[in-house]
């Protein structure tokens, strides 16, 4: 038994230490750092407490941020869950070539977050704008990612083109794992096929919702890659008053506050991100756990 632990302890302890440096220690550090006036080149530092988290609720482009982020997670969060939804209904179905297009469909999840906006960034600003100028389209002559009423629309529209293949593959396995004598047995009792999808399939699908819910919401929260590449925050709006980046959500604006050596500000900012996701998520799989128990 002694043995027994030892060795599982030993196979333990190196990915345990790397938790513990990469993740645990780094963590208390950015806590202790966000309560100071840090600036990520001056060694001395001097605590000041709450101050930093105080001043950033008084900060129009952080609140906006924070803001278009619920915004952007709403969107990205319903549109990839239902696009998910809805292509492994089509994957499952007695359709032709259907593993050709679960490949199809997952390959967009392969590109990169960098690559994939610089991509979508030639094809809204210069494709999608020839098109509208060639057909006399009015609302293709000017690029979505120019207008800031459209362009959160836009970053999901491309999330979702990116993100729905992989969310697909959790659904198909849910519907795949449901006895087909159960759905057959529906058929057979005259139910049609939307009465057997929202009676049947979805009930016994409540375990993949959580899953896919959860991993599109935090996803979708720490979203920088594609943001930083495809508008880069612009274009430029108003709020309070001030001048915003209409775009910039709020991991690009812990960025861009970091990058301008204010570390302590963009430490206080990462915390609130960290809290609000967990706060968030706990809320969501909490009410999807309820809803499987009930279901």
């Amino acid at each position: 038994m002694r043995k027994n632990t030892l060795v599982n302890v030993l196979f333990l302890a190196p990915c345990v230490f790397a938790f513990v440096m990469i993740i645990i220690i780094p963590f208390f550090l950015g806590l202790y750092y966000s309560m100071t006036d840090w600036n990520g080149v001056n060694p001395d530092v001097a605590f000041v407490g709450l101050e930093n988290f105080r001043s950033l609720f008084s900060a129009p482009d952080f609140i906006y941020s924070f803001l278009a982020t619920m915004g952007y997670t709403l969107i990205n969060v319903v549109l990839v869950n239902v696009v998910s939804f809805v292509l492994s209904l089509i994957v499952t179905s007695r359709i032709r070539f259907r593993n050709f297009f679960r490949a199809g469909f997952f390959v967009p999840y392969l590109i990169g977050g960098i690559v994939l906006g610089y991509i979508w960034q030639f094809i809204l600003n210069s494709i999608l704008v020839d098109l509208g100028e060639a057909l006399s389209l009015e609302f293709l002559q000017s690029s979505f990612l120019s207008r800031s009423g459209s362009v959160i629309w836009a970053m999901s529209a491309v999330n979702t083109w990116q993100y729905a293949g992989y969310i697909m593959l959790i659904y198909i396995a849910a519907i795949q794992s449901i006895p087909a004598s159960l759905m057959e047995a529906a058929t057979v009792d005259g139910a049609g096929y939307l009465t057997r999808v929202f009676k049947i399939l979805i009930p016994m699908m409540a375990n993949a919702f959580t899953i896919s819910l959860f991993l599109t919401l935090t996803t979708s929260f720490k979203q920088f890659d594609m943001n930083f590449t495809l508008t880069n925050g612009g274009p430029a709006t108003r709020f309070l008053d001030q001048p915003v980046k209409a775009s910039q959500l709020l991991a690009m604006n812990i960025f861009n506050t970091a990058t301008a050596n204010r570390m302590a500000e963009a430490q206080a900012k990462a915390v609130v991100l960290f809290v609000s996701l967990v706060v968030v998520a706990l809320i969501q799989v909490s009410i999807n756990k309820k809803k499987e128990v009930e279901m």
